[in-house]
C-alpha cells in the first residue's frame, strides 16, 4: 500500500512530463484521477498505519513508514493536490501534460518526505521537491522574470538545503550508522549539536523563515495554483514538519529547542508585519504564509508537536482557498494590486464569501480552524515562555490586522474612476482576461466551496479527533477578544493605513542576501574567472607556444646540426674512400709493376753471365766465393 501511495504520483507525473504536447489533451482528467486514487490511497494508510524498511548501502536503512505524524500529512498533501489539479483544469494555459506531469512529481517527493524514516530517503525526496518547485515556479519559462524567480527560490533553499547533507555527514561521523531519524539524537559529543545546525538550516530555508523568508516572495511569480499547493501543505511546510519530527533532536542539544522557537515567533510577528504593509494580494499571501508557518517552527521548539500538526493542516486548508481564490481573480480580472480590486468580491461572489471565510479563519476569528489550531501552539509556548507566548499573542493579533486588510478591499465599493482608468492601461492579455463574462468555471468553484468547508471546522475536528492539549478557556478567549477587536479597528482604519518601505520590500532581505552573499560570491567567482583568464588559460596558451617553439628549435638544431653533420660525415667518408680507392690502384698496381720490371731486369742481369766461355764461370764463381768470404769474415 506504501510503495503504490508514493509510486502512483511519481510514475504518472513522469509519464506525463515525458509525454508532452502529445498527451495534453487527457493530462487533466488523467491529473485528476491519479490525485483521486492518491487520497484514497492515502486514507487508507493512515488508517492502516503501513512501514517499509529495506537495505540501501552498507550498514545504511532506507525506510518509509506512516504514523500518527505523517498520517494527518499524507491526506492533507493528497487532498491539497486533488483541489490544484481540479481548479487548474479550469485554466486554458495550465491544462497541459507538461504542468500536471510536474505537479504529480511534486506531490509524489512530498509524500515520500512526509512519510521517510531515513536520512538517505528524505534527502533525495527533497532534492526532487525543490527541482519541481523551480519547474512550476517558472512554469511560464518565455518569460525572464518568471524564470529569475524561480531562480531565486531554487538558490536560495539549496543553500539552506546543504544543511541536511551536513547533517548526513555528521551522524555517520557521530555514530548514527543507519541513519535513521529517530537516532539522529544519539549522535555522539560535539556531532550532534552539528546534526541539529544542519537540520535547523534546512528547514529554516525550506519554510521561508528568517532570515530566508525572501524567496517566498519571489515564488509568487508562478502561477495562482503553484502559489496554493507551495505555501499550503507542501514544500514551505516541509521544513516545519521537519522541525516537528525531529522535535526530540532538538532538545537533546539544549540550544537548538531554543533558538527553532524564537526563530518561529519572530517570523510569526515581523513577517506579519510585512504582511500588512503589502499592496499586492499574493504578496500579502506569501508574507502571512511565512508567519503562519513561524507558528508551526516555534511549535517544534517548544515540544508542541500536537499543536504545531494541527496549524499546519487547518493552515493548508486556509492558505489553499485564499490562494485560489487570489488567482481567480487575477485571472478573471488581470490584476492582483489590491487598489485594483475593490468590488471583487462583489463581482464574483462565489469567491468572495469563500476567500473570506478563509480569511477570517486566518484571522484566528472563534469558531474557525486557526483559531484553534494557534491557540494549541500558543498554549504550548506559555508552558515553556511567557515571552515567548506574548510575541506569539502579538503576532496572532497582526495576522487579524492583514487578513482584515484584504478582505477590506476586495469588498470595498468599486472605484469606476479608477476602474476606467485601469482598464485604459490594461495591457492587450490582461484586457482579454478583463472582458471575460462574470462568474468562475465549475472546476474552480468546486474546490472553493471544499477548502472553504475544511477552513472553517477543521480545527474544531482536528482538536476534538487528535491528542492535542485543549488550550486553557481563557486563553482562547483572549486569543478570540483580541483578534475580534484587531479586526473591527482594522475595518475602520485599512483606507489610512500606511507602513514604511522595508516592511513593503520585506526587510530588505533580498538586498541584503545579494548585498552579503550574492555579490561577495559573484565578486569571488569574477576573480577567480579573470585568473583563470589572465594566468591559466595564459598558461595553458604558453604551453603549447612554448612547446612549438621547442620543437622548431629542435627542428633547425636537427637541420643545421644532426642533419649537416651526417651529411658532412657521409661526405667525407666518400673523399676518404676515394682518396682510398685511387691511393691503394696507384701503390698496389705500381708494386706489382716494379716487381714484374726488377724480375723483368734480373732476367736480363742474369742472361748476361751466360756467355758460354768457361773461363768467365771460373771468375764469376771466384768472385762470389771472395763475396762470400768477405761476408763470413765481416759477420764474425
Amino acid at each position: 500500500m506504501l510503495w503504490w501511495l508514493v509510486g502512483v504520483p511519481l510514475l504518472a507525473g513522469a509519464t506525463l512530463a515525458v509525454a508532452g504536447r502529445r498527451a495534453d489533451r487527457a493530462a487533466p482528467a488523467a491529473g485528476m484521477g491519479v490525485a483521486v486514487a492518491v487520497l484514497v490511497l492515502a486514507a487508507v494508510a493512515a488508517t492502516g498505519r503501513p512501514a517499509v524498511d529495506a537495505p540501501f548501502l552498507a550498514g545504511v536503512r532506507a525506510g518509509v513508514a506512516v504514523d500518527g505524524l505523517s498520517a494527518a500529512l499524507v491526506v492533507t498533501v493528497a487532498a491539497a493536490t486533488l483541489a490544484v489539479l481540479t481548479y487548474a483544469a479550469g485554466e486554458a494555459e495550465l491544462r497541459s501534460a507538461r504542468f500536471v506531469g510536474f505537479v504529480l512529481l511534486f506531490a509524489g517527493a512530498m509524500l515520500v518526505t512526509v512519510t521517510a524514516t531515513t536520512l538517505v530517503v528524505l534527502l533525495m525526496a527533497w532534492e526532487v521537491m525543490g527541482a519541481m518547485s523551480w519547474a512550476l515556479i517558472g512554469y511560464a519559462w518565455r518569460e525572464p522574470g518568471k524564470v529569475r524567480a524561480a531562480h531565486t527560490a531554487f538558490l536560495t533553499t539549496r543553500a539552506a538545503d546543504l544543511g541536511l547533507y551536513l547533517a548526513a555527514g555528521a551522524a555517520l561521523a557521530g555514530g548514527v550508522g543507519t541513519l535513521a531519524l529517530t537516532d539522529l539524537s544519539a549522535a555522539d559529543g560535539p556531532w550532534l549539536h552539528v546534526v541539529a545546525l544542519g537540520v535547523v538550516v534546512a528547514a529554516l530555508g525550506k519554510s521561508a523563515q528568517l532570515p530566508f523568508s525572501f524567496w517566498l516572495s519571489r515564488a509568487m511569480e508562478g502561477p495562482s495554483p503553484v502559489s496554493a499547493l507551495l505555501h499550503s501543505a507542501t514544500m514551505v511546510a516541509a521544513g516545519a514538519y521537519l522541525l516537528l519530527r525531529l522535535a526530540p533532536l532538538l532538545g537533546a542539544t539544549g540550544w537548538a529547542a531554543h533558538a527553532v522557537a524564537w526563530a518561529g515567533a519572530a517570523t510569526a510577528l515581523l513577517l506579519g508585519l510585512v504582511a500588512v504593509a503589502q499592496r499586492d494580494l499574493k504578496q500579502l499571501l506569501a508574507a502571512s504564509t511565512s508567519a503562519q508557518i513561524g507558528y508551526m517552527v516555534l511549535a517544534a521548539g517548544v515540544g508542541g508537536v500536537a499543536g504545531g500538526t494541527l496549524h499546519l493542516v487547518a493552515h493548508a486548508a486556509t492558505k489553499s482557498l485564499l490562494f485560489l481564490g487570489a488567482g481567480a481573480w487575477l485571472v478573471a480580472l488581470g490584476t492582483k494590486q489590491l487598489g485594483e480590486l475593490r468590488g471583487a468580491a462583489r463581482r464574483y461572489p462565489l469567491v468572495g464569501i469563500t476567500f473570506t471565510v478563509g480569511a477570517a479563519s486566518l484571522a484566528g476569528l472563534p469558531p474557525l480552524s486557526v483559531w484553534v489550531s494557534k491557540d494549541a501552539v500558543l498554549a504550548a509556548a506559555l508552558e515553556e515562555s511567557v515571552a515567548l507566548y506574548v510575541v506569539g499573542l502579538a503576532g496572532a493579533v497582526v495576522s487579524a490586522v492583514y487578513a482584515t486588510t484584504a478582505v477590506w478591499w476586495v469588498w470595498a465599493s468599486p472605484d469606476r474612476s479608477r476602474e476606467r482608468h485601469f482598464r485604459a492601461d490594461l495591457s492587450f492579455e490582461s484586457a482579454v482576461r478583463a472582458d471575460r463574462p462574470e462568474g468562475v468555471a465549475p472546476a474552480t468553484a468546486l474546490p472553493l466551496a471544499g477548502l472553504a468547508v475544511l477552513a472553517a471546522g477543521l480545527g474544531l475536528l482536528g482538536l476534538f479527533a487528535s491528542p492535542v492539549p485543549v488550550p486553557a478557556p481563557w486563553e482562547m478567549v483572549l486569543s478570540g477578544a483580541l483578534a475580534v477587536g484587531a479586526v473591527v479597528v482594522t475595518w475602520r482604519l485599512v483606507p489610512r493605513i500606511s507602513a514604511p518601505r522595508p516592511l513593503r520590500a520585506w526587510l530588505g532581505l533580498e538586498r541584503a542576501a545579494h548585498a552579503g552573499v550574492v555579490r561577495p560570491v559573484l565578486a569571488v567567482a569574477h576573480a577567480l574567472a579573470r585568473f583563470d583568464d589572465h594566468v591559466l588559460d595564459r598558461g595553458v596558451t604558453a604551453v603549447p607556444r612554448t612547446v612549438r617553439a621547442l620543437a622548431l628549435g629542435l627542428a633547425t638544431a636537427d637541420d643545421r646540426g644532426l642533419d649537416a653533420a651526417v651529411d658532412a660525415s657521409a661526405r667525407a667518408t666518400g673523399t676518404v674512400a676515394g682518396a682510398l680507392d685511387r691511393r691503394g690502384e696507384l701503390s698496389v698496381d705500381g708494386l706489382v709493376r716494379a716487381v714484374a720490371a726488377g724480375s723483368r731486369a734480373l732476367g736480363r742481369l742474369a742472361r748476361r753471365p751466360q756467355t758460354g766461355q768457361l773461363h768467365q764461370y771460373y771468375a764469376q764463381a771466384a768472385a762470389a766465393l771472395a763475396v762470400l768470404a768477405l761476408f763470413v769474415i765481416v759477420v764474425r
